[in-house]
């Protein structure tokens, strides 16, 4: 079988090809896809090549792990729990013949493991895309349960996508709300239940955590003289610079500073469950959405325009 798919062929260069699909294996599905995100942190990297090499690097490639769709076929070993028109979240599939499959999850039918997929609500329709940019929210807190939950963000840095969710997560946990700084005024609108301010409008100096999502490592300085003593900041963004500091600022205050890895599937679960239920809005975050045909001028948008939180790629007609 053949599947249309993003490809990136060279840092900026992106072509739909179709491409042949890998043989259905046991405990896997075949899944239609409906819709698919473009992620502005780790695809951002793979668009314009400043991605660090890491195992499954390389072009030409197929991006995407933000990706739901209908289950339309299923091997007979393996699929418990699952079945045919089953509405599923994937993130990522190693799907695609003949390229590097990172993470694999832009392509009109996809080949995935079951055991990685979610099984979702049709009333999420595109919403479902969310899940993984969710769950990566919710790991910075709840630590994936490689330790205990942390505090709660008193501030966050950055009103996108994801400040927007980690937001919402903390509103919706009943923990005090948090403030969010922003630089763009656009983006400072769309706030539920929190305040989102100019950086410098605020003079505090007592943030018991601080959580980053600009993926700016030239602020981690100025971050740190806004905790209290013993206060922590988290970064929960992808950088590709290094991250430094000046030591007798972080010394006095006794600062930590945590990296908050990718999301674990137990983190994907509890998010999912959140969502079903209400206490997790997704409502209004994705601001747009483009046909794969014109993937191009998509790819372009997502990157360059700060009114665009989250584009997807449409891949029902």
């Amino acid at each position: 079988m053949k599947a249309s798919a993003i490809v990136f062929q060279n840092p900026r260069r992106l072509s739909v090809q179709s491409l042949d699909l890998r043989p259905l294996g046991p405990g896997q599905i075949e899944v239609e896809v409906d819709f698919s995100g473009i992620s502005t942190g780790t695809e951002r990297l793979l668009w314009d090549g400043s991605m660090p090499a890491f195992p499954g690097m390389g072009y030409p490639l197929v991006p995407g792990y933000e990706t739901t769709g209908l289950v339309v076929g299923l091997h007979p070993e393996g699929n418990e729990g699952l079945s045919l028109g089953d509405r599923v979240f994937v993130p990522g599939s190693y799907s695609f013949e003949g390229v590097h499959n990172l993470f694999g999850g832009a392509g009109s039918r996809l080949i995935a493991a079951s055991s990685r997929v979610v099984k979702v609500s049709t009333a999420l329709e595109r919403n479902a895309t969310l899940l993984a940019l969710a769950a990566t929210a919710y790991h910075s807190v709840a630590m994936g349960g490689t330790r205990e939950p942390a505090a709660p963000p008193a501030l966050i840095v950055g009103h996108g996508i994801m400040g927007r969710l980690l937001a919402r997560l903390t509103v919706a946990s009943g923990a005090t709300p948090p403030v969010v700084w922003e630089t763009h005024p656009q983006r400072r609108e769309g706030a539920q239940g929190y305040c989102v301010i100019d950086p410098s409008d605020d003079e505090r100096k007592d943030y018991p955590s601080i959580y980053d999502v600009s993926g700016d490592a030239s602020i981690i300085n100025q971050l740190i003289g806004r905790l209290k003593p013993g206060g922590e900041v988290v970064l929960a963004g992808f950088y590709k610079q290094d991250i430094s500091f000046a030591y007798p600022q972080a010394f006095m205050r006794e600062a930590t500073l945590r990296v908050a890895s990718e999301w674990k599937r137990a983190d994907l679960l509890a998010t999912t469950e959140l969502v079903h239920n209400g206490t997790l809005c997704l409502d209004g975050l994705i601001t747009h959405a483009q046909s794969p045909a014109l993937a191009h001028e998509a790819y372009e948008q997502a990157f360059g325009d700060s009114a665009c939180l989250k584009m997807i790629l449409d891949w029902r007609h």
